[in-house]
């Protein structure tokens, strides 16, 4: 048996790699290509920085959620619009911002850039976009750095 031990080992390693190429990877390569995870939505992504009414909600709620996270000791000045704002699709949004954030003295200020990924829960249907409850934030940087 010890006379046979490599070439069983060589035997087997060719059998997983043929059978991985043979029955894993196209059955693989047939799911993904299916409809599987396909979500099927009216917002399509955008490369495009964007500003619509739904992004500028979405921007709304990150500044809230800041403004939650911080605190009430925290003094923070929000801008008007986002500098950058892109949808993902499927209502997920990319929030870039600045801020002026001043500490508990007053004497201490900073100016802060942050990103905040949002996603709006109810899809298509936008009659709830106001709600907070109807929002997920995904992530947020920048802010306590």
């Amino acid at each position: 048996m010890k006379k046979y031990r490599f070439l069983i080992f060589v035997v087997g390693l060719i059998a997983l790699l043929l059978t991985q190429y043979k029955l894993v990877m196209p059955f693989i390569y047939k799911v993904a290509s299916s409809d599987l995870f396909l979500v099927d939505s009216k917002d399509q992504s955008s490369q495009q920085a964007i500003s619509t009414p739904l992004s500028n909600i979405a921007f709304m709620h990150c500044n809230n959620y800041i403004k939650s996270e911080l605190g009430p000791d925290v003094t923070i000045v929000f801008p008007e619009k986002p500098l950058n704002a892109w949808t993902l699709g499927n209502y997920q949004y990319l929030i870039s911002a600045e801020i002026n954030v001043s500490g508990g003295d007053k004497t201490i200020t900073s100016n802060k850039k942050y990103a905040c990924r949002i996603t709006y829960n109810n899809g298509d249907d936008q009659e709830g976009a106001l709600d907070f409850e109807n929002w997920s934030i995904i992530g947020l940087s920048g802010v306590k750095d």
